[in-house]
């Protein structure tokens, strides 16, 4: 049994790692400001013996004991963090030294869930981790883009002259049940307009590509890499290499939905990638993993709890 803190764990993806690190015999201290993360997502873990809520914001140093750190506290939507962009970069940086510095303090060893965003709008295709990216230093985006690229040079930088455990991933999109209803992000804005009847809003011709990673093949992805030994610090990227049309997806989840929605095609937003699919050959040969979900089974059980959430609303 491990002590495990996770930042963020009241989030979508903080809240599926977890129950899944509770189910493997673990103490979890789950760390939240619930800026986007919600209560209701760990509501059924409260009673728990082995789970601990902590209303925190980590841009301000905790002290706690701990072994293990899966440091995701972050808006990921351009919604959340476009709306407090200062906020946003204070989150990838001060959050990120602060849970360093506590790494370093109790000798935990600590993952940063970083993003493909850092490879920004790419000329290499697919993106290799050994590929640095195309971003705007300047641009709307880069409170997040940029963000993430600073956490992840603190993380290499407490490794190299602290000698802290570090990993590092860089998580492609990623659905699933639990993400909110206003998210912001392009399947659960699907989904939810979809099943509103309203009109499926595609930015661009929606010809630009992205690859969707089902949650729990994420989490499978981000407890392979804490359990790497000290020599491999990543980054690793973990996504489904499954390359789809933004204007594929929505069809699909027109389909799935079974509803009369139309398309609405607006104006592509600044700084908007035109591709993103994840060369994952370095997560598996050095973790043996691979995604498992194809993306019509992954979306069927997002749908479900969709529909789910919307018919309690209404």
């Amino acid at each position: 049994m491990k002590q495990i803190l996770i930042t963020g764990g009241a989030g979508f993806l903080g809240s599926h790692l977890c129950e899944r690190l509770i189910e493997q015999g673990n103490e979890v201290l789950c760390l939240d400001n619930f800026f986007t993360g919600s209560k209701n997502n760990i509501i059924h873990l409260l009673q728990n013996p082995h789970f601990e809520m902590i209303r925190h914001d980590i841009i301000n140093p905790i002290y706690l004991e701990v072994e293990q750190i899966y440091h995701l506290a972050c808006p990921a939507s351009p919604v959340y963090y476009q709306y407090n962009p200062i906020k946003t970069i204070k989150t990838n940086v001060m959050g990120t030294i602060n849970t360093l510095g506590l790494a370093k303090r109790v000798k935990a060893k600590i993952l940063l869930a970083s993003t493909s965003e850092v490879y920004g709008d790419p000329d290499i295709h697919p993106q290799r981790e050994d590929y640095w990216g195309r971003v705007n230093p300047i641009g709307i985006r880069s409170c997040y883009d940029e963000g993430k690229r600073t956490a992840e040079c603190l993380m290499m930088d407490y490794r190299r002259q602290n000698g802290v455990n570090v990993k590092i991933v860089r998580i492609f999109n990623t659905y699933g049940p639990r993400m909110a209803v206003n998210d912001g992000r392009v399947v659960s804005n699907f989904i939810v307009q979809a099943l509103k009847g309203e009109e499926i809003t595609v930015y661009g011709d929606g010809s630009q590509t992205r690859s969707f990673c089902y949650i729990t093949d994420l989490i499978e992805g981000l407890i392979r890499m804490m359990d790497m030994p000290d020599n491999f610090p990543g980054p690793v990227n973990i996504g489904n290499p499954a390359e789809f049309t933004i204007r594929e997806l929505a069809e699909m989840v027109i389909r799935m939905t079974g509803s009369r929605s139309m398309i609405a095609f607006k104006a592509l937003p600044e700084g908007d990638p035109r591709q993103r699919k994840p060369d994952i050959s370095l997560a598996m040969d050095m973790l043996g993993w691979q995604p498992r979900v194809e993306l019509n089974e992954g979306l069927e059980k997002t749908i479900a709890y969709f529909r789910n959430i919307i018919k309690h609303k209404s």
